[in-house]
């Protein structure tokens, strides 16, 4: 930029507008060369700066050296507040700048305190140790179906008319045989001696209603019969490599209502006194097998020091009934297992305490479709370890 004399302006008013100006123009040589040129003269740097710092110290007293022309008055006050700014601008990134320093300082000395802890514990911090298993894990393991309901044939589809599920009993020979080979393979796998099974009910599909006349391909008493001699050659042949210790419950759909009756009507007319007749007489000269009875119509079990009830289902919330059977019975559940539902679940009810809901063979039906909780023709295998509860819940995939 280039500066001259004003209109009118004095060599006071010249010299203290051109040292105003310093931080624009550079150094006091710079101001000193400008003017000299303007007035003609050959001062140093220094004349200039120290008087103009004298001139600062006085300039309220100086004030009608300028007072006769407002304008410029308005001016070097503008100035005056340029100069201002300019200071607070510098202050100001020096505090940023100063600030960064000591962030990124602070971040430097923590992390050299971290590594310099690091390399200090590096070798005292205790690692762990091998223990020598000494502890004598008794085990148990447990065979858990439900829903087989024998004698049904259907077919459910999907959206694009594909089959999402197809059922019959020709299917649930097949389905109890990928059953039975995968039963063999969990108890080699985790060497059990005695094996809990829990039949949960719903053996057959029963006549509850007219429309299933539609769907099943034998009676009430011949599917019961089928069923129950295929159970007990499949359990004799089971407890050839494994204890067996059988449990059973009856469902809603095992009922007889003789189609004219209702709920509860013929509670004690069920398909499971056939079956599990049939299954008696199969093994009573078996050595390995063992049926439990109970005159409840519910199951009571114990495997491992851990107290299990078993129910067919038909209960809105599967946790909350632990409580209540324990009142009723006076006893200690640790588990409650049930079917009914047609897919897995479990809920932990406390220490070592828990629900168990267990799929059905059948897989997705009507009525798993009208509730909308379809899943897997699926059995739960669990091994149980005293003192543990269950440490292992294998689901077996049928379809």
């Amino acid at each position: 930029m280039e500066y001259t004399r004003k209109d009118g302006e004095t060599d006071e008013q010249l010299f203290f507008r051109i040292c105003s100006e310093k931080d624009k123009i550079g150094s006091w040589k710079d101001v000193a060369n400008i003017i000299n040129g303007i007035m003609n003269t050959n001062y140093s740097e220094s004349k200039f700066r120290k008087r103009f710092q004298d001139f600062q110290k006085t300039m309220d007293a100086n004030q009608h050296l300028i007072l006769d022309d407002d304008n410029y008055v308005k001016e070097i006050r503008l100035a005056k507040q340029e100069l201002q700014k300019e200071k607070v601008k510098l202050q100001t990134e020096k505090l940023e700048y100063s600030r960064w320093l000591r962030e990124d300082a602070r971040d430097e000395l923590i992390e050299e305190h971290i590594i310099q802890a690091i390399k200090e514990n590096l070798n005292t911090t205790p690692i762990p140790n091998k223990i020598p298993d000494n502890e004598n894990h008794i085990i148990g393991g447990q065979l858990n179906f439900a829903d087989f309901h024998f004698g049904k044939e259907y077919k459910i589809y999907g959206l694009f008319n594909e089959v999402i599920n197809e059922y019959s009993p020709e299917i649930f020979y097949e389905r109890m045989e990928k059953l039975y080979n995968k039963t063999l393979d969990l108890i080699k796998e985790n060497n059990i001696s005695v094996l809990h099974i829990n039949n949960l009910g719903d053996e057959i599909d029963g006549f509850l209603r007219n429309s299933q006349l539609w769907v099943l391909r034998y009676g009430a008493i011949e599917s019961a019969v089928r069923f129950g001699n295929y159970m007990g050659h499949w359990l004799k042949k089971l407890s050839q490599n494994v204890n067996v210790i059988y449990n059973y419950t009856s469902g809603n759909h095992d009922e007889f209502r003789l189609l004219d009756g209702k709920k509860d009507q013929h509670k004690e007319d069920t398909a499971s006194l056939i079956t599990s007749n049939c299954i008696k007489l199969i093994n009573e000269d078996n050595p390995n097998f063992e049926i439990r009875e109970n005159k409840t119509g519910l199951i009571y079990d114990e495997i491992v020091g851990f107290n299990f009830l078993g129910i067919h289902g038909e209960v809105k919330d599967l946790s909350d009934v632990i409580k209540e059977y324990e009142n009723i019975y006076n006893v200690k559940i640790d588990y409650i297992l049930a079917g009914h539902k047609h897919f897995n679940e479990y809920c932990n009810c406390g220490v070592r305490k828990g629900a168990i809901g267990v799929a059905s063979i059948v897989g997705s039906d009507d009525f798993s479709m009208t509730i909308r909780k379809t899943a897997d023709a699926s059995a739960s295998f669990i091994i149980y370890e005293q003192g543990k509860g269950k440490i292992k819940d294998y689901t077996i995939v049928l379809n």
